[in-house]
């Protein structure tokens, strides 16, 4: 019996292939982060003594350790508090955003290597409207995913399945993440700084209730964009 070697079915069999491999680098990051040891060592005390000792080079192995981090869905929250905490709330808000576009883009590729033959193989004529759109309006259809707090890891693999370009998912996420970066960094960032002062009248000041403020309104960012994007 003769087998169908035809280059469409060794073209579906490879996509197939592929998509299985995202599918378990994806169960196992979940599993390597929230059911192993590794789990242990996401913590403040731990990565702080760790990146006090790498001195000048602090930063540097901070953006890596966060795009990793991305990469295997560590939860954004967390690695944002970390940056914060350790750099303060200015240059933690610089190495959180350039880590998180660096891991943004990393999953991406990902994304877009291993599982976009296979998600283009599925897609019928209803969806395939969707795809294209999403091709030529990229870069809106992503800032708005992203200020409205889509789910980030999910999002950057999910957006590598796709037609968008690289250069628009890029640029709309940059954008995106800004705001609510900045905010979330400088709220622990300052936080962090009075406790690590001792002063607690410094609880009262204008710094610290402008924190709470900007951090208070970053949860009404989506329905705010939503709300402006139903207006004609």
């Amino acid at each position: 019996m003769k087998l169908d070697t035809s280059p469409a079915i060794n073209s579906r069999k490879k996509a197939l292939i592929k998509a299985a491999v995202l599918v378990a680098f994806i169960l196992f990051s979940i599993y390597l982060v929230r059911f192993t040891p590794v789990k242990n060592i996401l913590s403040l005390k731990v990565l702080g003594a760790y990146f006090e000792r790498a001195g000048f080079w602090a930063p540097v192995f901070f953006m890596l350790f966060y795009a990793a981090g991305v990469c295997l869905f560590v939860p954004g929250t967390l690695l944002t508090g970390l940056g914060a905490a350790i750099f303060g709330a200015y240059w933690g808000f610089v190495y959180v955003w350039i880590g998180a576009m660096i891991g943004a883009g990393a999953a991406f590729f990902i994304g877009r290597t291993l599982g976009r033959d296979f998600a283009a193989s599925l897609i019928g004529d209803k969806l395939k409207k969707y795809d294209e759109s999403i091709e030529r309006n990229g870069f809106a259809t992503v800032l708005y995913l992203r200020l409205v707090y889509f789910p980030f890891t999910a999002m950057n693999f999910g957006m590598g399945l796709t037609k968008v370009r690289f250069g628009d998912y890029l640029l709309g996420t940059g954008l995106g993440i800004l705001v609510g970066t900045f905010v979330f960094t400088f709220f622990i960032g300052t936080l962090k700084e009075v406790w690590s002062s001792g002063n607690w009248a410094e609880l009262f000041s204008f710094k610290v209730f402008f924190s709470i403020g900007l951090f208070i309104f970053s949860f009404f960012i989506p329905k705010l964009i939503k709300k402006l994007s139903k207006e004609p």
